[in-house]
């Protein structure tokens, strides 16, 4: 069924390559896991046309969501979800060479697309372009990025005036738990990023990070799970410990930076 799905998609003419992501293009799935499938396109395709297609495959469909991406959400009719991302290929490789040629650090998920392009699987490429992409980016970890994204969400994390650490201090003190867990997302956000760049991995995307840092990160905190672990536990049954969890996690951060 998805193999006829994915033929009937690459018939379109507005569809130069289609790929395979997430976990179904890696070896961690099992027979339940999504399909996210990433369609490139030199100009829109319908959403009607889309529905045509997606009727024959599907039980249930979103079409046009655009959440973050522009995309149709959809369930398999064998019960399995799948997400159809649709992009322009010359935007992205240039969002990709932005932070791997460009060595721009960004707020958290800095190689996330670089990590996308990377490990997504080609199902259809017409003109080669996205296998030459691939190819562009293969290329080793760049020390510039490295050091420019250690930099930069070191300086959210804990050193610059509105660092994370601060706020989470505050939010605390206020009380306001809504605050403590806006900002602690942020947090962990810049802090996964650090750890990454500073283990010269891509980022893998929001899922799994703590096992995938200990499959793929030979340098981490110290207390690396247990300090995390407790600032979970902690941040609203006891929130007033969150201030000091937060501290304890930069400590250890900082002896290996």
């Amino acid at each position: 069924m998805i193999d006829a799905l994915f033929s009937e998609l690459s018939a379109l003419p507005q569809v130069e390559a289609i790929a395979l992501g997430g976990s179904r293009a890696g070896s961690h799935y099992d027979e339940k896991s999504d399909y996210d499938i990433y369609l490139y396109c030199t100009a829109p395709v319908s959403e009607t046309v889309r529905r045509e297609i997606l009727l024959k495959y599907c039980s249930y469909m979103e079409i046009g969501n655009h959440f973050w991406e522009y995309e149709d959400n959809c369930t398999l009719k064998n019960g399995i979800d799948m997400d159809i991302l649709y992009r322009d290929l010359d935007s992205f490789t240039a969002d990709v060479a932005d932070v791997v040629e460009g060595c721009h650090g960004r707020n958290g998920y800095t190689t996330c697309m670089w990590h996308n392009l990377r490990t997504c699987k080609i199902l259809y490429d017409e003109n080669g372009r996205l296998a030459a992409a691939k190819q562009r980016f293969d290329v080793p970890y760049p020390a510039g990025l490295k050091q420019n994204i250690i930099d930069r969400n070191w300086k959210l994390l804990r050193s610059a005036m509105p660092a994370y650490e601060v706020q989470i201090q505050k939010a605390v003190k206020r009380g306001d738990l809504v605050s403590v867990n806006h900002r602690v997302s942020a947090f962990l956000e810049s802090y996964f990023d650090l750890l990454f760049a500073l283990n010269a991995q891509t980022h893998p995307g929001e899922k799994r990070l703590m096992t995938l840092c200990r499959e793929t990160c030979s340098l981490l905190p110290e207390g690396f799970e247990e300090n995390l672990n407790a600032l979970f536990s902690h941040m609203f049954t006891s929130p007033g410990q969150t201030a000091a969890d937060v501290g304890r996690i930069l400590d250890a951060l900082a002896k290996i930076i």
